[in-house]
């Protein structure tokens, strides 16, 4: 079967069909749109750099959803049989999938909050597998080959992990912080404007719900919840808001996610794309209800009010960021109203932030100086930039 190529600017001939000539390349892989959103953050840092070229990849294996989320960021996307037979001068991956196939200094950095994971277990694993904190020699290597070229961690903890599980990594790790939980910080003096773009009066509360992928989280686990928090808010005068994991309308699709909650739509739920703007609702949000998933931690650690709806506590690794928060964090009584209850959640910022990062507000500054170390050019001058989240967007049914 032919496959078809990308005249683009890599490859052979392409110095016959650029315009900027001896650009370094860089590669984004966007196996999943959590992955790609992750990069996205990373890609602002180099923004404006006449002398580098990105171009984009989806994996063979990668989620339905992610060649879209790809195309949609407007870069120029590389078909993956082509990818891998390019060497690139930087490859940029928050994910595992497909790293081990592609060449050039590699740069691995979280997708969510931070390295270590909230389960004692991958979400994919079988029933035998063993526990698992998410850095790994099983994941960090291949045939016993050091896949990334600079490991970038969130937190010292993480360091100390590594030395225990894959010691070899150490040498290229670095703790840069989480540039995801910085940026959010960096958009709170826009939640007015956030509540703006979504609706919200400023006499109204939002209760944002928070759900992470697979069947223990709060959308697997209390498919009416969404329901009974529309019909309470709706009396209080409140507004509601529904943040689901990406990997839940990868697996189910856009529209039978739409179609079972096209009621709570039509009762004026709120539906945040996957894509982005989820961090923006965040930062807009009076109360969070979630479960063990990022987003929840994340809203935890800019200082939301957070209740739990659910949390298969049996299924986490103990000292994680969502066992912490989980032994702190108010549990909804699911038989009882819920807007009452909201009222004795707490805010758990100072505790929940210092899981996250160990180096706040400095994410934007290491991680650009790793770029540019990994593709051998000097900074630009100008300080590296951090900018507030996009204003948030809904999804129409």
């Amino acid at each position: 079967m032919y496959e078809r190529w990308v005249r683009g600017p890599i490859g052979h001939g392409s110095e016959t069909r650029v315009t900027r000539a001896g650009c370094r390349t860089v590669l984004v892989m966007v196996p999943t749109v959590t992955a790609g959103a992750r990069l996205a953050d990373v890609l602002t840092l180099v923004r404006g750099d006449q002398r580098i070229q990105t171009v984009y990849t989806v994996p063979d294996d990668a989620w339905p959803g992610a060649s879209d989320f790809a195309s949609a960021c407007g870069g120029l996307v590389i078909p993956w049989h082509q990818a891998v037979n390019h060497r690139f001068d930087l490859v940029l991956a928050a994910s595992q999938i497909g790293v081990d196939r592609v060449n050039g200094r590699i740069m691995v950095l979280p997708h969510g909050a931070g390295n270590l994971m909230s389960r004692k277990y991958f979400a994919l694993a079988g029933s035998t597998a063993a526990p698992h904190t998410g850095l790994a020699r099983e994941t960090l290597t291949r045939q016993g080959r050091l896949i990334p070229a600079a490991l970038a961690l969130t937190h010292d903890n993480e360091t100390r992990v590594l030395r225990r599980t894959c010691p070899e990594a150490l040498p290229v790790a670095v703790v840069a912080g989480d540039i995801c939980y910085d940026r959010m910080i960096a958009s709170v003096p826009k939640y007015a404007e956030y509540r703006r773009a979504l609706g919200i009066d400023a006499d109204q509360k939002l209760i944002t719900v928070s759900s992470t992928w697979s069947t223990d989280s709060v959308f697997g686990q209390q498919p009416e919840l969404c329901h009974r928090l529309v019909q309470e808010a709706s009396a209080a005068g409140s507004r509601v808001a529904l943040v689901l994991h990406p990997n839940v309308w990868a697996a189910h699709g856009r529209w039978q996610v739409s179609s079972w909650l096209a009621d709570c739509v039509d009762d004026g739920l709120l539906i945040v794309p996957p894509e982005e703007g989820w961090r923006a609702t965040m930062v807009a949000s009076d109360y969070v209800i979630g479960d063990y998933g990022s987003t929840t931690q994340y809203a935890a650690a800019i200082g939301k009010r957070v209740a739990l709806a659910t949390f298969p506590r049996n299924k986490i690794r103990s000292g994680s960021i969502a066992d912490r928060l989980a032994s702190s964090a108010l549990r909804l009584d699911l038989r009882h109203p819920l807007l009452p209850q909201l009222g004795q959640a707490r805010k758990h910022k100072r505790r929940i932030a210092a899981q996250v990062t160990s180096r706040p507000g400095q994410a934007a500054t290491i991680l650009r100086r790793m770029i540019y170390q990994s593709i051998e050019l000097p900074e630009p001058e100008h300080q590296a930039k951090l900018f507030p989240v996009p204003l948030p967007s809904l999804v129409t049914t």
